[in-house]
């Protein structure tokens, strides 16, 4: 089997494993605050969290961009658990030579350092379900347990982010001397998960107005929803597109402009996919009994995480003007598009 059947072989037995373990029931459960071992325990026993490991440490070895599609799928199933985070940082682990401690993992949007040696991560992406947190530091990088830390939840319905807080660094925390872009890292592998999210966000809203008639004929017929659905399309394709470039390169690290241009586009597009997804929906859009919610507001809180639109178009814009290039488009095909090897299929 050749690479790109493998990461193509490994999609479908993710879209699989989630379409019955992570149904939107089980989703639900896990937001009230239920327990989540059993749907991780699948995850373990599955392999993909070691997709990224080498295979000489009994990994998959796929790169970044092999692996993207794995992340779509998770977004596309609104998994409550940090599966693409876990495997991007047990990769890291394996590079490091250090060994990856059971239970799942997040990276941390931002990091606090106080003068007394302490510090905090505000808003931490699946930080009620994490047992450890990747963050940055100046010599290099920690895996935080989250167990020693002071945990709270946003108050956000539904939401698995959390503020977390060490009074000191602790002593079973692992390090690594090695610079990693972690908010370049984690605003590609949010895009890819926002273009899964809007993917499934996209067919139920098709599916919906097939369904529902209104004056004896089915939404769909009509020419305003119609052209509200293909407007919602082409934001979809453009961040899945935009994903892709952001997760492109051959190892497990992407390349920081490229994640930037991802994040940006994806995160636009999350607005409008999901403002459009509750027009045609209706009121019935936004209550707890229909699924449609379960991924649109994981399209609004993902398009904060690890930085929203305006964040990263501006890092964008000072990358151009500090550039030289004769064009934006010069720029772009110097820094955005990467060449077709970089880019799995």
């Amino acid at each position: 089997m050749n690479d790109d059947s493998l990461a193509g072989a490994l999609r479908e037995q993710l879209d699989r494993l989630l379409a019955g373990e992570c149904t939107p029931a089980v989703v639900r459960q896990i937001e009230r605050g239920g327990d989540s071992a059993a749907l991780w325990a699948q995850l373990v026993d599955s392999g993909f969290l070691d997709a990224m490991v080498p295979e000489s440490a009994g990994g998959a070895g796929l790169s970044l961009a092999e692996a993207f599609e794995l992340f779509v799928v998770e977004g596309r199933h609104a998994l409550p658990l940090p599966m693409a985070h876990t495997m991007f940082v047990r990769a890291l682990l394996e590079r490091a030579g250090l060994g990856a401690p059971p239970g799942p993992i997040a990276i941390a949007s931002r990091t606090r350092w106080a003068a007394d040696g302490g510090l905090s991560c505000p808003g931490v992406p699946f930080g009620l379900v994490a047992e450890w947190v990747a963050t940055d530091h100046p010599n290099g990088w920690l895996l935080l347990p989250v167990q020693a830390a002071e945990r709270r939840d946003t108050g956000v319905h539904g939401s698995q982010r959390a503020d977390l807080h060490w009074a000191a660094v602790p002593p079973d925390s692992l390090g690594a001397r090695q610079h990693v872009a972690w908010a370049e890292a984690g605003a590609a592998l949010a895009a890819a998960q926002l273009a899964g999210t809007m993917q499934r966000v996209l067919e139920l809203s098709v599916a919906f107005v097939n369904q529902r008639e209104q004056f004896g004929r089915p939404l769909g017929k009509f020419q305003a929803v119609q052209h509200q659905l293909a407007v919602m399309a082409e934001q979809v394709t453009a961040a899945h597109v935009a994903a892709r470039i952001g997760c492109s390169g051959t190892g497990p690290e992407p390349v920081p402009l490229r994640a930037a241009m991802a994040k940006a586009r994806a995160s636009e597009a999350a607005t409008l996919a999901a403002t459009i997804a509750h027009a045609v929906h209706g009121a019935i859009g936004v209550t707890a009994e229909f699924d449609l919610q379960l991924y649109t507001r994981r399209l609004h809180e993902g398009r904060a995480d690890f930085g929203a639109e305006q964040h990263w178009q501006r890092v964008l814009g000072h990358a151009l003007l500090s550039s030289g290039a004769d064009s934006t488009l010069d720029f772009m095909r110097r820094e955005l598009i990467p060449p077709n090897p970089e880019i799995a299929p």
